[in-house]
């Protein structure tokens, strides 16, 4: 069973591979291996997700989907305006898609932002990125 909760620090390497792998299988074609390596040192590394794990302004923090104790996918958006949100970034574990995991996820960050007062929903996806427009 999947259940879908706040991310915590024992959740930071999990959130790190799914968002490394997910995103490898998502645009690995589209982009150099440099560009991915660099990304990845920059935004997925333990220490700026233990960081990201909390609220900030802007930022509603890492929720993660957990299968027993596995993580299988991340989720991570904010407030971009009084009723405008934004979802930055999505990534399940390859070998997990089409299980209802990144619905699932979407569903309880939505939530979170409708709650501040979101209307809308905005995400951006990488044009030729044939996992994510889809979705």
């Amino acid at each position: 069973m999947i259940v879908v909760r706040r991310g915590l620090p024992e959740h930071v390497k999990g959130i790190a591979r799914v968002c490394i792998e997910g995103r490898q299988a998502a645009i690995g074609h589209l982009k150099s291996p440099e560009n991915l390596k660099r990304n990845n040192q920059v935004f997925y590394n333990d220490d700026r997700i233990r960081k990201e794990l909390n609220e900030t302004q802007g930022w509603d923090g890492y929720f993660v989907a957990l299968d027993g104790d596995n993580v299988v996918g991340a989720i991570g958006g904010g407030m971009t305006g009084e009723n405008t949100s934004e979802v930055y970034v999505l990534y399940l574990d390859p070998e997990r898609r089409r299980e209802g995991i990144g619905t699932k996820l979407l569903h309880h960050l939505t939530e979170i932002q409708r709650h501040k007062g979101a209307k809308e929903q905005w995400v951006s996806v990488l044009k030729g990125n044939q996992k994510g427009i889809p979705f």
